[in-house]
This record gives C-alpha cells, structure tokens and sequence, in this order.
C-alpha cells in the first residue's frame, strides 16, 4: 500500500465538526496532515519519521492549499472531510512518514511514530479522531 492519493481540488469539509484558520510556514497542499509550530504559530506539514516530536503530532488536515505566509484553514478533530482521495471503508488512516502524508495502518514502520488521524466513513469521507500516543514501532 501507499499514502492516498489526494486530489486537492476535491478537498471538502464536512457540516459538522470545526475548522481553524491560521498562516502556512511553508508550501501546503489541500488534504495534507499540518501541526503548528510553538515558534512561529505558523502551520507546518506533520510527518511521523521526524526527530522532533512537535512535528508528530497533527493538529487537524489542510482544507485549502497554501504557499509560505498565505492563510491556511484546517479541519480539526471531530470533523468529517471529503480527503479527495479513495479510501477503504471501516479502515484506520495515520499519519504517513511522507510529510504531510496520509496511510493505512500497514505502511507503519519499526521505527515510525503512531499517529492516527481517524477512520473512513466510506470511500470518500474520513472521520478525523487525531490520537497520538507519542510510541513508535
């Protein structure tokens, strides 16, 4: 397996949950896992391989693209997304060691840290439920 395949165009937040608005730090697309740096208070692309832990723990997915110090505004958990991508239903999603990156449970490896970011709804909608227990593989 690999991390979904997400068309940006087709990122879409759902009626329920809650969104937050704020400032890239660095090029983001549309569907990709951000956290928020504490030295900046800019949104920067999570990835679960990283030395630093602040980087592992996702505050929400990117709901629109954005370059370096352009406005960005994410989904946060108890929201539900339309990602723009396929996925499986009844399946667990996780942070991906691609930064920004969604996968499945199986491309988890020794070494990665656990990050799940929520469950598929159905083919098209991911329920966000970030849980980041701070354990790797």
């Amino acid at each position: 397996m690999a991390d979904i395949i997400i068309n940006a165009a087709n990122v879409v937040a759902g009626s329920n949950g809650t969104k937050e608005a704020g400032t890239a730090g660095e090029a983001i697309t549309a569907g990709q896992a951000v956290y928020r740096a504490s030295a900046t208070g800019k949104y920067m692309l999570a990835d679960n391989d990283s030395a630093t832990a602040e980087v592992r723990q996702p505050r929400g997915i990117a709901l629109n693209g954005a370059a370096a110090n352009q406005p960005l505004t994410i989904a946060r958990p108890g929201s539900d997304i339309t990602i723009g991508g396929t996925l499986t239903a009844g399946t667990d999603y996780y942070l991906s060691a691609v930064p920004g990156g969604i996968c499945p449970r199986a491309d988890i490896l020794a070494g990665d840290y656990v990050c799940l970011l929520g469950l598929a709804k159905s083919t098209s909608v991911l329920a966000l439920d970030i849980q980041y227990p701070g354990v790797a593989l």
